[in-house]
């Protein structure tokens, strides 16, 4: 016989915590990379929205720039131009801007 028989190998017997070290590291790992963040970052959004008030510069996500005229649970009026008034929904609002960025555009 030139060709000898191949047996397969004992499987590992290492039960316990041991062999789920490497998943608990990659959990930590992409907590304090990924999820971590995009929680404070969420927090910051919602703490900015609710400080918001009448007279504020602000810009959305679609890109449109006004003062905040009016302001409901659910909606903002934005006047983006002289008595021109459009009414968006507030978690649009993405940044408020400082006071006199309006009338430097």
């Amino acid at each position: 016989m030139f060709i000898s028989n191949a047996y397969a190998a004992d499987a590992l017997a290492t039960p316990g915590l041991i062999n789920f070290v490497p998943y608990i590291g990659i959990f930590v790992l992409f907590w304090f990379i990924l999820i971590r963040p995009q929680m404070k970052q969420a927090k910051e959004h919602r703490l900015m929205l609710a400080a918001l008030q009448k007279g504020d510069e602000v810009a959305t996500s679609g890109g449109i720039v006004g003062r905040i005229v009016k302001i409901t649970d659910a909606y903002i009026s934005l006047e983006v131009a002289t008595e021109v008034i459009i009414n968006v929904q507030k978690p649009t609002v993405q940044t408020k801007l400082e006071k006199g960025t309006i009338k430097s555009i």
